[in-house]
């Protein structure tokens, strides 16, 4: 994530590409991760909890970055970082009760179409720094579609975000808030 971040802050030619073939790269790295644990039954609690919590890092690393050159609206990374900080909070109280909550559907969804809207944040400057340089083509239009495009799938991740959310919570409520609850 670091060196994606730093790529992205680079104007050397190549280096929006590098950032996107990295960013590309971790992405489906994730996943291979994920099927071959689940083929090769190597599944474990931290895998399971880190797993999550490297998918956050990446993800939120990348939307401060973007938020910070303006290109995804603070609202938005703030009910995004919201959400992450709960749900991982609450995921923390049901590992200290020796209980490891798995990510949902819910949650896969949300981060596939946040990876996807930041695929499509990075690929932006690609076309328009890179495609300028190596083919002298004028794509400046073009990528602010590209950027729009992923501004809008952002919007739909941050609602998903949201209802993800929601249903981690009222799932897990009692689960994480048991003792709580029974005390009242």
């Amino acid at each position: 994530m670091f060196v994606i971040v730093g790529l992205m802050y680079s104007a050397w030619p190549g280096a929006a590409t590098l950032a996107f073939v990295l960013f590309l790269a971790a992405a489906v790295g994730d996943w291979f991760d994920g099927f071959l644990a689940r083929k090769l039954g190597l599944v474990s609690n931290f895998g399971k909890l880190m797993d999550a919590m490297a998918d956050k890092i990446m993800v939120m690393g990348l939307v401060i970055a973007l938020v910070e050159m303006h290109r995804i609206p603070v609202v938005l990374a703030l009910i995004t970082l919201c959400r992450e900080f709960f749900v991982t909070g609450m995921r923390m109280v049901a590992a200290s009760k020796g209980v490891v909550v798995a990510a949902d559907t819910g949650g896969k969804s949300k981060t596939m179409t946040q990876l996807i809207a930041l695929g499509f944040f990075l690929g932006a400057p690609m076309v328009a720094q890179d495609g300028n340089y190596l083919f002298h083509w004028d794509a400046t239009r073009f990528a602010e579609q590209v950027n729009r495009v992923g501004y809008f799938i952002f919007i739909a991740s941050t609602v998903l975000s949201v209802w993800s959310g929601y249903r981690y919570i009222s799932s897990n409520a009692r689960l994480v808030l048991g003792d709580e609850l029974r005390s009242r």
